[in-house]
Protein backbone atom coordinates (compact mmCIF):
# COMPACT_ATOMS: atom_id res chain seq x y z
CA UNK A 1 0.00 0.00 0.00
CA UNK A 2 2.91 2.06 -0.34
CA UNK A 3 3.46 4.57 -3.43
CA UNK A 4 6.64 5.79 -4.22
CA UNK A 5 6.81 9.41 -5.01
CA UNK A 6 9.11 11.48 -8.15
CA UNK A 7 11.74 12.59 -5.10
CA UNK A 8 12.08 8.83 -4.27
CA UNK A 9 10.32 8.90 -1.20
CA UNK A 10 7.84 6.57 -0.02
CA UNK A 11 4.05 7.50 1.32
CA UNK A 12 0.89 5.88 2.19
CA UNK A 13 -1.99 5.79 0.34
CA UNK A 14 -4.68 6.05 2.99
CA UNK A 15 -7.49 5.36 0.32
CA UNK A 16 -6.08 2.04 -0.55
CA UNK A 17 -5.70 0.61 2.56
CA UNK A 18 -9.02 -1.52 4.00
CA UNK A 19 -9.33 -2.92 7.17
CA UNK A 20 -10.75 -6.76 6.89
CA UNK A 21 -11.73 -8.52 9.75
CA UNK A 22 -11.70 -12.37 9.97
CA UNK A 23 -12.63 -14.82 12.51
CA UNK A 24 -10.04 -17.99 12.72
CA UNK A 25 -12.04 -21.27 13.36
CA UNK A 26 -11.03 -24.72 13.43
CA UNK A 27 -12.43 -28.19 13.07
CA UNK A 28 -10.54 -30.65 15.35
CA UNK A 29 -8.00 -28.60 13.89
CA UNK A 30 -8.12 -27.68 10.27
CA UNK A 31 -8.21 -24.04 11.08
CA UNK A 32 -9.16 -21.61 8.50
CA UNK A 33 -10.14 -17.31 7.99
CA UNK A 34 -13.49 -16.32 7.96
CA UNK A 35 -14.70 -13.29 6.60
CA UNK A 36 -18.50 -12.25 6.24
CA UNK A 37 -18.84 -10.53 2.82
CA UNK A 38 -18.16 -10.86 -1.04
CA UNK A 39 -15.25 -12.21 -2.14
CA UNK A 40 -12.78 -9.86 -3.23
CA UNK A 41 -11.41 -10.27 -6.76
CA UNK A 42 -7.81 -11.04 -5.26
CA UNK A 43 -9.31 -13.69 -2.63
CA UNK A 44 -6.49 -16.21 -3.99
CA UNK A 45 -3.92 -13.89 -3.57
CA UNK A 46 -5.27 -12.87 0.34
CA UNK A 47 -5.67 -16.60 0.86
CA UNK A 48 -1.90 -16.86 0.27
CA UNK A 49 -0.59 -14.17 2.44
CA UNK A 50 -2.70 -14.57 5.40
CA UNK A 51 -2.30 -18.02 5.44
CA UNK A 52 1.20 -18.15 6.16
CA UNK A 53 2.07 -19.41 9.72
CA UNK A 54 4.73 -16.81 10.86
CA UNK A 55 4.40 -13.19 9.11
CA UNK A 56 0.57 -13.99 8.44
CA UNK A 57 -2.09 -15.18 10.50
CA UNK A 58 -1.68 -18.50 10.00
CA UNK A 59 -4.29 -21.01 8.73
CA UNK A 60 -5.04 -23.89 5.93
CA UNK A 61 -6.84 -21.13 3.89
CA UNK A 62 -9.58 -18.70 3.84
CA UNK A 63 -13.72 -19.58 3.63
CA UNK A 64 -16.00 -16.14 2.59
CA UNK A 65 -19.84 -16.43 3.66
CA UNK A 66 -21.78 -14.43 1.80
CA UNK A 67 -25.77 -14.47 1.03
CA UNK A 68 -26.81 -17.09 -1.60
CA UNK A 69 -30.35 -16.95 -4.02
CA UNK A 70 -30.50 -20.94 -3.92
CA UNK A 71 -29.75 -21.47 0.18
CA UNK A 72 -29.45 -19.67 3.52
CA UNK A 73 -25.99 -18.57 2.75
CA UNK A 74 -22.81 -19.45 0.78
CA UNK A 75 -19.10 -20.31 1.45
CA UNK A 76 -16.03 -19.86 -0.91
CA UNK A 77 -12.50 -21.90 0.11
CA UNK A 78 -9.04 -20.76 -0.83
CA UNK A 79 -6.86 -23.29 0.43
CA UNK A 80 -3.47 -22.35 1.67
CA UNK A 81 -1.94 -21.94 -1.88
CA UNK A 82 -4.27 -19.88 -3.54
CA UNK A 83 -6.08 -22.36 -5.29
CA UNK A 84 -9.93 -22.32 -4.94
CA UNK A 85 -11.49 -25.73 -3.09
CA UNK A 86 -15.63 -26.88 -4.14
CA UNK A 87 -16.06 -28.25 -0.63
CA UNK A 88 -14.87 -28.72 2.94
CA UNK A 89 -16.20 -30.62 6.33
CA UNK A 90 -15.10 -28.83 8.98
CA UNK A 91 -14.97 -25.59 6.84
CA UNK A 92 -19.22 -25.62 6.42
CA UNK A 93 -19.62 -26.72 9.79
CA UNK A 94 -17.50 -23.56 11.05
CA UNK A 95 -19.64 -21.97 8.77
CA UNK A 96 -22.80 -23.20 10.38
CA UNK A 97 -21.25 -22.23 13.65
CA UNK A 98 -20.34 -18.66 12.46
CA UNK A 99 -23.66 -17.41 11.44
CA UNK A 100 -25.85 -18.74 14.41
CA UNK A 101 -22.62 -17.81 17.07
CA UNK A 102 -22.90 -13.72 15.02
CA UNK A 103 -26.62 -13.79 14.97
CA UNK A 104 -26.77 -14.17 10.92
CA UNK A 105 -29.52 -16.60 11.58
CA UNK A 106 -31.66 -18.40 14.20
CA UNK A 107 -32.43 -21.07 12.71
CA UNK A 108 -31.04 -24.67 14.05
CA UNK A 109 -31.03 -26.14 10.03
CA UNK A 110 -29.40 -24.71 7.66
CA UNK A 111 -28.49 -24.48 3.90
CA UNK A 112 -25.20 -23.62 2.43
CA UNK A 113 -24.56 -23.33 -1.03
CA UNK A 114 -20.92 -25.22 -2.09
CA UNK A 115 -19.32 -25.37 -5.57
CA UNK A 116 -19.86 -29.20 -4.99
CA UNK A 117 -24.24 -28.53 -4.49
CA UNK A 118 -26.06 -27.45 -1.25
CA UNK A 119 -25.18 -29.34 1.53
CA UNK A 120 -27.36 -29.13 5.01
CA UNK A 121 -26.63 -28.75 8.37
CA UNK A 122 -28.15 -29.27 12.06
CA UNK A 123 -26.73 -27.74 14.75
CA UNK A 124 -26.71 -28.87 18.08
CA UNK A 125 -27.15 -25.53 20.69
CA UNK A 126 -25.37 -25.79 24.04
CA UNK A 127 -25.67 -22.61 26.04
CA UNK A 128 -26.71 -20.49 23.06
CA UNK A 129 -23.92 -21.24 20.86
CA UNK A 130 -23.33 -23.84 18.70
CA UNK A 131 -21.51 -26.84 19.91
CA UNK A 132 -21.38 -29.70 17.40
CA UNK A 133 -23.05 -30.13 13.78
CA UNK A 134 -24.16 -32.82 11.98
CA UNK A 135 -23.34 -32.16 8.19
CA UNK A 136 -25.72 -33.89 5.29
CA UNK A 137 -22.35 -34.32 2.93
CA UNK A 138 -24.35 -35.40 -0.40
CA UNK A 139 -23.39 -38.77 -1.79
CA UNK A 140 -20.42 -40.50 -1.80
CA UNK A 141 -18.64 -41.98 -4.75
CA UNK A 142 -16.33 -44.69 -4.75
CA UNK A 143 -14.43 -46.43 -7.78
CA UNK A 144 -12.88 -49.76 -7.77
CA UNK A 145 -9.36 -49.96 -6.37
CA UNK A 146 -6.90 -48.64 -8.56
CA UNK A 147 -2.89 -49.10 -8.82
CA UNK A 148 -0.33 -46.51 -9.47
CA UNK A 149 3.24 -46.38 -10.35
CA UNK A 150 4.80 -43.74 -7.39
CA UNK A 151 8.10 -42.79 -6.80
CA UNK A 152 9.00 -46.35 -8.36
CA UNK A 153 6.52 -48.03 -6.07
CA UNK A 154 3.20 -49.57 -6.82
CA UNK A 155 0.72 -48.29 -4.66
CA UNK A 156 -2.58 -49.28 -4.16
CA UNK A 157 -5.87 -46.64 -3.64
CA UNK A 158 -9.18 -45.81 -3.80
CA UNK A 159 -10.37 -43.22 -5.80
CA UNK A 160 -14.08 -41.31 -4.16
CA UNK A 161 -15.54 -38.23 -4.68
CA UNK A 162 -17.70 -36.35 -1.91
CA UNK A 163 -17.91 -33.51 -4.21
CA UNK A 164 -14.05 -33.11 -4.69
CA UNK A 165 -11.67 -35.49 -5.37
CA UNK A 166 -9.78 -38.41 -2.45
CA UNK A 167 -6.88 -40.54 -3.33
CA UNK A 168 -7.56 -43.55 0.03
CA UNK A 169 -4.81 -45.90 0.81
CA UNK A 170 -4.88 -48.25 3.28
CA UNK A 171 -2.24 -49.01 5.57
CA UNK A 172 -1.17 -51.97 8.47
CA UNK A 173 0.67 -48.62 10.32
CA UNK A 174 -0.72 -45.49 10.22
CA UNK A 175 2.67 -44.24 11.89
CA UNK A 176 4.78 -45.40 8.70
CA UNK A 177 2.72 -44.16 6.57
CA UNK A 178 4.54 -42.52 4.10
CA UNK A 179 2.53 -39.40 4.50
CA UNK A 180 4.97 -36.39 3.22
CA UNK A 181 6.63 -38.74 0.86
CA UNK A 182 4.05 -39.76 -1.07
CA UNK A 183 1.21 -37.01 -0.47
CA UNK A 184 2.09 -34.44 -2.49
CA UNK A 185 3.28 -37.29 -5.67
CA UNK A 186 0.29 -38.47 -5.67
CA UNK A 187 -1.58 -35.23 -5.48
CA UNK A 188 0.23 -33.89 -8.59
CA UNK A 189 0.09 -37.60 -10.25
CA UNK A 190 -1.16 -37.60 -13.92
CA UNK A 191 -4.36 -40.06 -12.94
CA UNK A 192 -5.61 -36.96 -11.50
CA UNK A 193 -5.28 -33.94 -13.88
CA UNK A 194 -7.16 -31.64 -11.00
CA UNK A 195 -5.51 -32.59 -8.17
CA UNK A 196 -6.32 -34.64 -5.22
CA UNK A 197 -6.42 -34.94 -1.60
CA UNK A 198 -4.66 -38.39 -0.35
CA UNK A 199 -5.92 -40.28 2.71
CA UNK A 200 -3.80 -42.92 4.60
CA UNK A 201 -6.11 -45.43 6.70
CA UNK A 202 -5.70 -48.07 9.39
CA UNK A 203 -8.56 -49.98 10.15
CA UNK A 204 -8.95 -50.49 13.52
CA UNK A 205 -12.07 -52.23 13.36
CA UNK A 206 -15.74 -52.26 11.94
CA UNK A 207 -16.66 -48.82 13.68
CA UNK A 208 -13.06 -47.06 13.87
CA UNK A 209 -10.48 -46.32 11.02
CA UNK A 210 -7.31 -43.83 12.15
CA UNK A 211 -6.90 -41.58 9.30
CA UNK A 212 -3.84 -39.04 8.14
CA UNK A 213 -4.61 -36.66 5.12
CA UNK A 214 -2.22 -34.83 2.26
CA UNK A 215 -5.22 -31.92 1.61
CA UNK A 216 -4.99 -30.98 -1.81
CA UNK A 217 -3.36 -27.19 -1.96
CA UNK A 218 -2.56 -27.08 1.75
CA UNK A 219 -0.82 -30.26 2.42
CA UNK A 220 -0.56 -32.06 6.07
CA UNK A 221 -3.29 -31.12 7.94
CA UNK A 222 -4.76 -31.90 11.48
CA UNK A 223 -7.66 -33.33 10.10
CA UNK A 224 -10.13 -33.66 6.54
CA UNK A 225 -14.20 -34.10 7.04
CA UNK A 226 -14.80 -34.83 3.32
CA UNK A 227 -11.19 -36.85 3.33
CA UNK A 228 -13.08 -38.92 6.77
CA UNK A 229 -16.12 -39.48 4.47
CA UNK A 230 -13.82 -40.72 2.00
CA UNK A 231 -12.07 -43.14 3.81
CA UNK A 232 -15.67 -44.74 5.49
CA UNK A 233 -16.61 -45.03 1.85
CA UNK A 234 -13.46 -46.46 0.64
CA UNK A 235 -13.54 -49.00 3.57
CA UNK A 236 -17.15 -49.84 2.67
CA UNK A 237 -16.10 -50.86 -1.00
CA UNK A 238 -13.27 -52.57 0.74
CA UNK A 239 -15.67 -54.59 2.65
CA UNK A 240 -14.06 -52.92 6.39
CA UNK A 241 -16.79 -51.68 7.25
CA UNK A 242 -20.47 -51.36 6.75
CA UNK A 243 -23.61 -49.29 5.39
CA UNK A 244 -25.76 -47.73 8.14
CA UNK A 245 -23.58 -47.92 11.05
CA UNK A 246 -21.78 -45.26 12.29
CA UNK A 247 -18.06 -45.24 11.72
CA UNK A 248 -15.33 -42.99 13.95
CA UNK A 249 -12.36 -41.51 12.20
CA UNK A 250 -10.13 -40.77 14.59
CA UNK A 251 -7.82 -37.88 12.88
CA UNK A 252 -4.59 -35.83 13.91
CA UNK A 253 -7.01 -33.11 15.47
CA UNK A 254 -9.66 -35.28 17.18
CA UNK A 255 -12.75 -37.45 16.29
CA UNK A 256 -15.42 -37.71 13.74
CA UNK A 257 -18.72 -39.63 13.42
CA UNK A 258 -19.17 -40.77 9.67
CA UNK A 259 -21.98 -43.05 8.87
CA UNK A 260 -23.27 -43.82 5.13
CA UNK A 261 -26.52 -45.06 4.28
CA UNK A 262 -27.61 -47.71 1.20
CA UNK A 263 -27.93 -44.98 -1.08
CA UNK A 264 -24.17 -43.50 0.15
CA UNK A 265 -25.67 -40.72 1.34
CA UNK A 266 -23.20 -39.40 4.25
CA UNK A 267 -23.79 -37.73 7.18
CA UNK A 268 -20.85 -36.42 9.21
CA UNK A 269 -21.10 -35.07 13.07
CA UNK A 270 -18.57 -33.20 14.63
CA UNK A 271 -17.38 -29.73 16.27
CA UNK A 272 -16.25 -26.06 15.31
CA UNK A 273 -14.31 -23.96 17.50
CA UNK A 274 -13.75 -20.42 17.33
CA UNK A 275 -10.40 -18.98 18.15
CA UNK A 276 -9.89 -15.64 17.86
CA UNK A 277 -11.17 -12.26 16.06
CA UNK A 278 -9.06 -10.50 14.18
CA UNK A 279 -8.16 -7.53 11.98
CA UNK A 280 -5.71 -7.07 8.82
CA UNK A 281 -4.88 -4.10 6.77
CA UNK A 282 -5.50 -5.13 3.19
CA UNK A 283 -4.46 -3.36 -0.24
Amino acid sequence: CWRRLRSGSLRLMQNEVNQMKFTKMHGLGNDYLYVYGEVPGNAAELSKKLSERHPGAGSDGMIYISTSNIADFKMRIFNADGSEAKMCGHGIRCVGKYVYDKGYTDKKFLSIETLSGVKYLTLQIVGGKVKTITVDMGQAEAEKAMNLTVDGETVSLFPVSVGNPHAVIFVDDIEKAPLTKLGPIIEHHEAFPDGVNVEFVQVLGADKLRMRVWERGSGVTMACGTGACASVMAAIAAKHCHYDETVSVVLDGGILKIKIAADNTVQMTGPAETIYEGETEIC
